[in-house]
This record gives C-alpha cells, structure tokens and sequence, in this order.
C-alpha cells in the first residue's frame, strides 16, 4: 500500500528491461574497460556503461547527468556506493555514441574487472565537524595519479579504495583494500569558559566511547583524562567548546590489509603507514618511509 513514509520503492524507478529480467540474470561479460553487458534467461542484453563522478556534485553538473541520460538511455541511470554513474541502455547500437559524448564532456569511463574503481570517501570538511583532513582534496589528489589504472584493466585483481577522514570511519575503509584514514593526534582542548553556553555536560560525557571526558555539573566544567583519550572527535560534534583539530599534529596514515574481515583467511593486523618517519609491517619489521 502506497506511503509517504520513507524512500520509494526502488523497483518502480528500475527499467522496463530490468523489471523483466529481475533476479532472472543468466550471466555477465565485460565487454571494454567500463562497458558491461547483462544477459537475461529470455535473451534479453542490458549494456552498463560506467563513468568516474566525483562525490560531491553541484546541481548543474546532475543536470548534464540527466541530460546525457535521457538522450542515450530514456533517463535511466545509477549511482553505485563508490560514486561510479552507470548509464543503463537496452539498445546496443546507442552504447559507442555515449562512449563519444562521455569522451569530448570528459567522464572518464571504466572501472570495471581488475581496476581501481572509485575512491569512495567521507564528507571532509565541507560537512563534517570531526575530520582530521580534508577529503575531496586528497582523493582528487589520488586519482590523478592512478587515472590508468581506472580506464584500463591492467591489474592482478580488482582494487578499492577509501578515504575516512576521521576514526568515525563514515566511508569504507574498513571494506576495501587500501585505506586512507585521518587521524587526530592531539586530545581535545577544552574552554571551560565556553562549556556552560555551549554544551550539555551529560551529552559531552556519554559521547566519549572511552570514558575519557568527566564532567562536573557544579561548576559547568570538564576534563579530559589524555591516556584514555583515542582521539575520535564525538565530543566535539555535540561540545563545541572542545576544538580537536590540530594542523601542525593531524595527519592520515594509509593501510594495506585487503578488505575485513578477511575472507577464508586468519585474521592478520594491516599493514599501517603512518605520519612517522617509519612504516610497521605485519611481522613487526620497520623500514624508513620513502
């Protein structure tokens, strides 16, 4: 029964191809780097074309999405959780034009079988109040540097990547198998003149995951115990009067594990590069960073 509680349902905004072909799909091939091509049980082909987006996109550039969409695949298009576009076309014929119009409006294509999809990333700071770094900059950053490997398929096996900018974690570090994380290093410094006007002293407590922060009721004050502090930031979202950030002091180490938990694998400690001038490998040994 229809509601206007909660999302739509997904299924009436799918195409008429897909309705038909739903969980009806025989196979799957990639037929170029960032072109796929779905066969149903009656025979029936969809071909995907998947184009790199940035996560953050301004409302003339979801225009020209929906533009190039509804002249090449009547509008129907997808965002996958790493911020891929996937142009869905019933008619094989319409696939080479979209690959010429995505070519000349600059959307790299590809993605696809053993490549780097992706960089899937948090908010950073333009709406986050916890992160340790930014994070459309340094991942803008990264994918200049490994473009080739996006829109070829040259490599051993697939690859994910992730950028959170805090220990929060809200992106996918933790599933996927190189992680860039940023961290604070510095415990929060707390303006105790500030903390009766801006803070609930109860809230700030109960928001430590470590019991690090103690409040006293009395005298509208708190403090920070710095051994149990992990440096998350939640006291922060809901204490403003406890600035975390530190830019001589934050950082972000980047990781080498494979995704976790580990797959028909002993479980195993990554592999953590860090702001120090020393790498730790998983069997302990230390090298200098290069």
């Amino acid at each position: 029964m229809p509601t206007d509680i909660g999302p739509p349902d997904y299924k009436t905004m799918l195409s008429p191809l897909i309705q038909r072909n739903y969980g009806k799909w025989r196979y799957h091939e990639i037929l170029q780097p960032g072109v796929l091509m779905h066969v149903g049980e009656a025979g029936e082909a969809l071909y995907t074309v998947r184009a790199g987006s940035p996560r953050l996109l301004s409302t003339q550039h979801i225009r020209e999405i929906c533009e190039i969409a509804d002249k090449y695949c009547d509008g129907y298009l997808r965002f996958t959780s790493r911020n891929n576009i996937e142009f869905l076309l019933e008619d094989k014929s319409k696939v080479a034009p979209l690959l010429t119009e995505l070519a000349k409006r600059n959307y790299p294509v590809g993605g696809t079988g053993h490549a780097i999809s992706n960089v899937v990333h948090t908010q950073g700071w333009v709406h986050c109040h916890t992160p340790a770094t930014d994070a459309s900059g340094p991942v803008k950053a990264l994918m200049d540097e490994i473009y080739d490997y996006f829109v070829t398929m040259k490599l051993p096996n697939h690859v994910r990547i992730a950028l959170a900018c805090c220990l929060n974690m809200c992106g996918a570090v933790h599933c996927s198998d190189i992680a860039i994380l940023g961290i604070h290093r510095t415990v929060p410094k707390t303006d105790n003149s500030r903390v009766p006007n801006l803070c609930e002293i109860p809230t700030t407590v109960a928001s430590c995951p470590t019991g690090a922060i103690r409040g006293d009721n009395k005298n509208k004050t708190i403090t920070v115990n710095n051994e149990k502090c992990m440096y998350c930031g939640n006291c922060y979202t809901v204490c403003p009067a406890m600035p975390i950030a530190d830019p001589d002091n934050d950082g972000f180490p980047s990781g080498w594990a494979g995704r976790s938990p580990m797959r028909a694998a002993n479980p195993c400690s990554p592999s953590w590069r860090s702001p120090s001038s020393r790498t730790i490998h998983r069997d302990g040994r230390k090298s200098l960073m290069r």
